[in-house]
């Protein structure tokens, strides 16, 4: 009885959407400050094309983060996980536009990693960054208007947790382990970023 009572908890730990909520929201509060200092960038890319590619670097890996995190409860929830399925889904709208940002953010990020490894001369690739980030940004609106307004207390209730408990603890962890992959990735990225310098003809 004892075993099973111990098996029971720890399918419920597995199992959590309130954490994977939490770790959803820490990782797009890291993420909304992220992508605000890269549409600075677009300001003036002349002048800030260097900064645009080793921010957009940065991004990548926290990007995977939330995907999986995201992508883990709709599976779930469409796996017909008990826990999930109590929690709910998210609003119809958002359901609707979560696949379309998606694709988006893939399109938008891949793209943009093939343009730092390319260079300047794949207009082809360009021309579809472009195009995905017009639609990613549609997308990415709905979707944080959608969210806003209950995340900035999910992601301060696992920092104001750290001291005390481990599931917060461990989900920062996650998160600062993979913005230090985020800054291994921007700081490679370095020698490519002079030939988009150059064509821009701007300091960076």
């Amino acid at each position: 009885m004892e075993a099973r009572v111990q098996r029971i908890a720890v399918v419920r730990r597995v199992a959590d959407p309130e954490a994977n909520t939490r770790l959803t929201a820490l990782t797009a509060a890291v993420l909304l400050v992220l992508l605000a200092l890269e549409g600075l960038t677009l300001l003036s890319l002349q002048s800030f094309v260097s900064w645009h590619i080793v921010v957009g670097m940065l991004l990548v890996p926290i990007i995977g983060l939330k995907v999986v995190s995201t992508g883990y409860r709709f599976v779930r929830y469409y796996t017909r996980n008990e826990a999930y399925v109590r929690a709910g889904p998210p609003p119809i709208l958002l359901r609707l536009v979560g696949p379309v940002l998606v694709a988006t953010t893939v399109g938008l990020f891949a793209s943009g990693v093939a343009l730092v490894a390319l260079g300047p001369g794949a207009p082809f690739v360009l021309l579809l960054h472009k195009a995905s980030f017009a639609v990613w940004f549609g997308a990415m609106a709905v979707h944080v208007l959608g969210h806003l307004a209950r995340m900035p207390k999910l992601a301060s209730t696992d920092v104001r947790a750290v001291p005390y408990e481990r599931g917060p603890r461990l989900r920062l962890a996650a998160l600062a382990t993979t913005v230090a992959a985020g800054a291994v990735l921007a700081v490679a990225t370095f020698p490519l970023v002079a030939p988009w310098a150059h064509w821009t003809g701007g300091a960076g």
